[in-house]
């Protein structure tokens, strides 16, 4: 054939300035489009020598080199192959409708995410970085010629028939001036690993295999052992040690996918931030932001996800809006909230030892979507007071001849308050909480089952910590000691906001406590998350006085023989006791109350 020249047919030449610029999130992608088009070259060939006469007398191979004189690089196959008309088809005809639509529609940077559909133009990123493009290639088919292609602008383009001996594509790139980074052998095996680590056909630069070529989650997961996943965690994620727990996705209908996802051993809280899902589509990486895929809550998550089917815009960087992802992220919750639920069924010990971590991530899971809620809920664990954990069902079966639908809670840092130590003492059993979700979450199953009420220990003084056998004995002005008591305080402790009420409590060791009633403490604890001032929230409380504490009573004693000043100290000691065990006191006033300390043992010594 004689050298034909002409131009490429996409009805514009603003088409590749445009993809030169914008369809591409990343230069580097060209050569993760290059190879995979040697790769896609590679498999054809092995489907075709299944049902043609045809035998390949060489093992299958991509190789890479380079020319830093030259300044040229070369992507080279031994797969399928092109003839003249194949060379015209798939790189002179690029195959998409509405050329002119397309460029008045996406000539805007700002709206390269909305390009969608496959048009066939990975082989033209090789203009974001060259000058010019040179195709040589030969048809696997005997009476075919080889042919070479090249082009300067990506527009313009010649063709001629050339020798070659061996059937296969080789495409060679003249770098541009700003390209010159791709001249390097480890910079050409980084991006190999980054973006075709798993092909299935092994990846030369310079003769050096780069790519590792079998991804584990490919193969059948009853083949595989504990051992592989954790290695194969540490590769993707070195020095990461081991996971808490691994989900092999396997799916064939009604989409198909495949994947590993591990939940790691969070060293740093911010880590769970982190963006560890590799997304990858058959078996080509594409991104490690799978947001669309991955709902907020699984971010934490680390490790593949490979659909073959995924939808992408042209250059393979944006998850386009489909009920397809709908389906899989559908999918990979169901999955995750499937393997929680069995391996706290298996071994809850071990469960229990992990909860700590991972339990941040399930409430707020819980929270945030309904059908995880509905698959993982056997297996959300409270702390208890009893110093073990519970599910709720198991709290109530417990507690229902007590507390009937109610669940006392605390926060895991007041486990050890005056209130909690009166709570235990009476028998009472409550679970504790430790994050600034639980506010939220507490709410969230109160509106799941109506039945149930969450309150908190501190929130009122339930009948079960008083102490219903004691008596006071009335004066000749009619007036108990608890009474008296009352005035003495109230008198003492003039606050805005403060209402004082004496009982008589089972422990004499607790001598005073803050009410807060549980809306209060609602409303406290979800401002609290949003760094709102806690003292004007708390501002409105009742203290509780222990008539059965010696020290309320001595205090209430000694008062008569004091000045005023000196009763007034003491009651404001008490109160501020009570405060300090529920955590009220800001840093202005903790300083306060040890000065008033000091000042107290002083006049004891």
């Amino acid at each position: 054939m004689s050298t034909e020249s002409g131009k490429i047919s996409v009805q514009t030449e603003n088409i590749f300035p445009i993809i030169k610029k914008w369809l591409y999130s990343e230069k580097d992608i060209f050569l993760r489009e290059l190879i995979s088009n040697s790769t896609d070259a590679i498999s054809k060939l092995k489907k075709i020598a299944l049902t043609e006469s045809f035998e390949a007398t060489e093992d299958y191979k991509i190789k890479i080199t380079f020319d830093q004189e030259k300044r040229t690089l070369s992507i080279e196959d031994n797969g399928i192959g092109m003839s003249a008309d194949e060379i015209k088809k798939y790189i002179n005809q690029i195959a998409f409708s509405g050329a002119e639509d397309f460029i008045k529609k996406y000539e805007n940077a700002d709206n390269k995410a909305g390009i969608i559909g496959h048009f066939g133009l990975g082989f033209y990123s090789s203009f974001m970085v060259s000058t010019k493009v040179v195709i040589e290639t030969k048809s696997y088919k005997k009476d075919e010629s080889a042919v070479k292609w090249e082009s300067e602008s990506g527009v313009e383009f010649q063709l001629s028939k050339i020798e070659k001996e061996n059937r296969g594509t080789k495409i060679t790139l003249f770098l541009d001036s700003e390209s010159g980074e791709y001249l390097d052998k480890w910079k050409l095996k980084e991006l190999v690993k980054k973006y075709c680590d798993f092909l299935p056909v092994p990846i030369l630069v310079e003769e050096e295999e780069a790519n590792k070529k079998t991804p584990l989650w490919s193969s059948s997961p009853s083949s595989l052992k504990k051992e592989d996943y954790n290695e194969f965690y540490n590769y993707l994620f070195p020095f990461s040690g081991e996971p808490h727990f691994y989900v092999h996705l396997n799916v064939d209908y009604p989409f198909r996918l495949q994947g590993i996802l591990y939940f790691p051993k969070l060293k740093h809280e911010l880590d769970a931030a982190k963006n560890g899902i590799k997304l990858y589509c058959n078996h080509v990486f594409v991104s490690d932001e799978a947001n669309e895929l991955v709902p907020q809550f699984l971010t934490v998550l680390k490790g593949t996800i490979d659909i073959p089917d995924l939808p992408l815009n042209v250059s393979r960087s944006y998850l386009q809006t489909d009920p397809l992802v709908k389906k899989i992220s559908s999918h990979i919750i169901k999955k995750i909230a499937d393997r929680l639920v069995d391996d706290f069924k298996k071994d809850r010990d071990a469960f229990e030892k992990n909860w700590d971590e991972i339990s941040l991530f399930v409430k707020y899971g819980i929270i945030s979507d309904e059908k995880f809620y509905d698959a993982a809920k056997p297996c959300i664990l409270f702390k208890s007071s009893n110093g073990n954990f519970t599910t709720l069902e198991e709290y109530l079966e417990r507690n229902k001849e007590k507390n009937e639908n109610k669940v006392f809670y605390a926060p895991e840092v007041e486990s050890s308050s005056s209130m909690m130590e009166l709570f235990k003492s009476s028998g009472l059993e409550a679970v504790l909480v430790d994050t600034r979700i639980d506010s939220h979450f507490i709410q969230f199953l109160e509106g799941k089952n109506s039945e149930v009420k969450f309150q908190r220990v501190d929130s009122e003084i339930t009948d079960q910590v008083v102490d219903k056998t004691a008596t006071n004995i009335v004066d000749e002005n009619n007036q108990t000691e608890s009474d008296k008591i009352l005035e003495f305080f109230k008198s003492s402790l003039t606050r805005d906001g403060l209402e004082i009420k004496v009982e008589s409590l089972k422990s004499g060791e607790v001598p005073s406590l803050i009410i807060l009633p549980e809306y209060m403490r609602r409303i406290t604890e979800m401002n609290l998350g949003m760094n709102q001032d806690k003292s004007a929230l708390l501002k409105n409380h009742t203290l509780i006085l222990n008539a059965n504490s010696k020290l309320v009573r001595n205090a209430y004693q000694k008062s008569k023989g004091l000045n005023p000043e000196k009763a007034n100290l003491i009651a404001e000691h008490i109160y501020d006791l009570a405060r300090v065990s529920s955590k009220m006191l800001s840093d202005s006033e903790m300083g306060i109350f040890l000065k008033r300390s000091t000042s107290i043992l002083e006049d004891l010594t």
